[in-house]
């Protein structure tokens, strides 16, 4: 059996840290869903049981409109990649889709704004390109 590697674990803690998961809710989780006690127990398979469990389960929504934890962290990134700072992204988002922060979008409207901020890079980096 071999172990998953440390780039893995780091987003096992990541997605714990933002899902404000105690230390015991982790456990829990982590035996219910790939029958190990400790996340350095994991191989890939039990790696992907986890994430299925989280992908799955109301953990990973972040309201009760939808928006789940990838759309967060994606967008975030789109937004770093833009340059962009939490105040700009959340100007945005009042601007375009009437909501005063990204945890209050409805996962429709994630998905809306996750193209629109595609677009934005796309045509930023074909700007830098001419």
């Amino acid at each position: 059996m071999s172990k998953i590697d440390h780039k893995k674990l780091a987003l096992i803690h990541i997605i714990k840290k933002e899902l404000k998961l105690t230390d015991q809710e982790y456990r829990d989780i982590l035996f219910k869903s790939a029958g190990v006690r400790s996340s350095k127990d994991l191989d890939e398979q039990s790696f992907k049981k986890l994430m299925n469990y989280f992908i799955r389960s109301q953990h990973y929504k972040i309201n009760a409109h939808g928006l789940t934890l990838k759309q967060r962290m994606y967008i975030q990134s789109l937004a770093r990649a833009l340059h962009w700072d939490h105040s700009h992204l959340n100007n945005f988002i009042h601007k375009y889709y009437h909501c005063f922060e990204l945890s209050q979008l409805t996962k429709s409207q994630a998905s809306h704004l996750i193209e629109s901020l595609k677009h934005t890079l796309n045509h930023q980096t074909e700007s830098f390109k001419e």
